[in-house]
């Protein structure tokens, strides 16, 4: 795979992307809930796609991909938790539609803190989602610079990889907001659902049939079929990394702001039922490149190298490969703009829009216009230490977003939650969470992701009980929602 070819595939990327984020701009984008909800009326088919490739990017196709190289089939089993995760939007999707209908939230944070009554709440949320998602959107960064690296020999620079993502997600992101970025998400998955599936066909077959394949794993690398095998996925070490990705889909507020978009219930089911086809199918994917990697180029230093490498073998025709390079490259960047878009409505409506009385919608768009590039800049800073596995710190990043979750159960499911029981779980697991981060930390052999849920649900529960819940909040917004779900019946 020339460079040059790579170079011409990534033009002929831009162009049609940016034709199509240009014809999404309908209507005026001047306030908050057309900028970054389409006002609410994202079909069900848009919604599925969009939500794919927003969660599959990076870190489910060079991640994963990587994971699988590094720890075997193990990778397949914490996928497929997380698919198992999902299931949750099936119960909490329907309730974060109908209120945010009701009372015109933006963000999840804003709904949490108007449901506990209390602004504190929403301020402390959106801040503790901005630490933890930096890091993740850096992730993205970092998939398109590894992968652009690999396939080109390291003709294109790691660094010039992870500028061209950050500059393109600016782009689509400030053309139309959540709209351009939904469209350009539809391009993308089914482009990449197709091309994908092309070569884990083209790929079994070129190594000696399903059959075959799996022989050459069990004849050169036994351990990768097996769990714990090389020892990599370890109990413990599964059971951390799995359990903030099988919260993902309400956990991190790029993917449930999402449950505010589609202009149904019924499209909301739709973009449900999307998203698990396509998530087991790029599950397979991302599993089969990981393997075949194993066997074609065994001993690598870097497994987020074995995407890269797999499409430019000698296997993959080269015009197959290349597609396949920008269909990543581009579900890197649609994840990269929803959560520039995300974490800047955080801040402007949370953030800003709490600690400055007065503030109107305009106002607030226009803070969060500026703080996009703010946020991209500092995602690129953190892309380039080139930090650990992809998908390790994807899931770092879930495990600090994961001290939520009791707060949302909360919010839907329990009467007597308070706002000093979802600060204090917030904040001390929070905290808690960085440390053993930052200093590579793991009581009693613990992942940082486990002590995270383990402090908040203890902390949410027993500071609640102790402290004056909102009684009449909870209960005008809990019968609300569950009147409204009765009439969806």
């Amino acid at each position: 795979m020339t460079t040059t070819f790579v170079w011409g595939a990534i033009a002929v990327y831009v162009v049609i992307a940016l034709f199509i984020a240009y014809l999404s701009r309908k209507g005026k984008q001047n306030n908050m809930e057309s900028f970054f909800l389409g006002d609410r009326k994202l079909g069900g088919i848009v919604s599925a796609l969009s939500y794919s490739a927003t969660t599959y990017s990076a870190f489910m196709l060079v991640g994963l991909a990587g994971l699988t190289y590094n720890g075997g089939v193990g990778a397949l089993g914490f996928e497929l938790i997380y698919l198992m995760g999902v299931s949750l939007v099936a119960f909490f999707g329907p309730r974060f539609w109908v209120v945010g209908k009701k009372y015109g939230y933006v963000t999840p944070s804003e709904m949490l803190g108007d449901r506990y009554n209390n602004k504190n709440v929403a301020i402390t949320v959106a801040i503790t989602n901005c630490l933890f998602l930096i890091p993740y959107s850096a992730v993205q960064l970092s998939g398109v610079g590894y992968l652009l690296q690999g396939v080109t020999n390291n003709a294109i620079p790691y660094s010039t990889g992870v500028l061209i993502a950050t500059i393109l997600a600016l782009i689509f992101t400030y053309i139309a907001g959540i709209r351009s970025v939904a469209w350009t998400d539809s391009l993308q998955s089914l482009f990449m659902i197709i091309s994908s599936t092309l070569i884990v066909i083209v790929l079994i077959n070129g190594l000696g049939g399903f059959t075959g394949f799996f022989e050459k794993i069990e004849t050169s690398q036994p351990e990768l079929l097996t769990v714990p095998g090389n020892g990599y996925f370890s109990f413990l070490t599964f059971l951390g990394l799995t359990i903030p990705w099988f919260f993902f889909s309400i956990s991190n507020p790029q993917v449930s702001q999402r449950l505010f978009m589609p202009a149904s219930l019924k499209s909301l089911k739709t973009m449900l039922m999307g998203f698990l086809v396509f998530g087991f199918i790029y599950t397979i994917v991302a599993v089969v490149w990981g393997f075949s990697a194993s066997i074609l180029f065994p001993g690598l230093d870097n497994p987020d190298l074995a995407t890269p490498l797999v499409l430019s073998s000698d296997l993959v025709p080269p015009l197959l490969g290349v597609i396949v390079m920008v269909g990543i490259m581009a579900a890197a960047i649609s994840t990269i703009d929803s959560i520039l878009l995300t974490l800047s409505s955080l801040f402007a409506k949370d953030v800003y829009g709490n600690v400055k009385k007065g503030t109107t919608d305009q106002m607030q768009l226009r803070v969060g216009k500026i703080v996009i590039p703010m946020i991209a800049i500092l995602a690129y800073l953190f892309a380039e230490m080139e930090l650990n596995l992809i998908a390790v710190l994807s899931v770092a990043s879930s495990a600090g977003l994961i001290v939520v979750v009791p707060a949302i159960f909360g919010t839907f499911f329990w009467k007597r939650g308070t706002a000093a029981g979802v600060l204090s779980s917030v904040i001390i697991a929070g905290l808690v969470v960085i440390i053993l981060e930052f200093f590579q930390l793991k009581p009693l052999g613990l992942a940082s992701g486990l002590w995270g849920i383990s402090i908040s649900t203890i902390l949410f529960i027993g500071v609640s009980l102790t402290t004056r819940a909102p009684e009449e909040k909870a209960n005008e917004f809990l019968s609300y929602v569950n009147q409204a779900l009765k009439k969806a019946k």
